[in-house]
């Protein structure tokens, strides 16, 4: 299960690093709106990850970034994911606080595919949005990522 899990945040990477490239090359045909929902995604990946681990989030669920801090993001969400995956037992289960206060009890393994599951959700609504702007969608399917 840890190596499965090991496959998917690498292809959560290597997507997250394929929109930053376009994000920087076409800066002028990037929305407002595809640029917060993946500051977002960065944001949110860091902040499960500091749940897992039982430490404060520095960042907020919508805090917006420079777009070039956001591949160091990337990279170092990534690594600590892995991390995450070489220290825990998948199915220990952890205590934390939602952004309302409110507190929850789930799995480690429940909490990352949760990661996977929110990350792939919003690069569709990126996809969708670049289509609207005129820029061609990435694949970013993992069956391609895959191939």
């Amino acid at each position: 299960m840890k190596a499965f899990f090991k496959e998917l945040f690498q292809y959560n990477h290597h997507s997250n690093q394929k929109l930053w490239h376009v994000f920087n090359e076409h800066p002028d045909r990037i929305s407002e709106k595809s640029i917060k929902l993946y500051n977002h995604i960065l944001n949110a990946h860091h902040i499960w990850n500091s749940r897992i681990n039982q430490i404060q989030n520095t960042y907020g669920v919508w805090d917006m970034h420079p777009i070039q801090n956001c591949m160091n993001m990337d990279k170092t969400n990534y690594e600590n994911s892995l991390l995450i995956l070489d220290t825990f037992d998948l199915n220990d289960m952890i205590n934390y606080k939602n952004t309302k206060g409110l507190v929850f009890n789930n799995s480690i393994r429940d909490n990352l595919f949760h990661v996977i599951n929110h990350s792939t959700y919003h690069r569709g609504q990126i996809a969708t949005d670049f289509r609207q702007n005129g820029l061609d969608p990435l694949v970013t399917d993992y069956i391609f990522h895959k191939r």
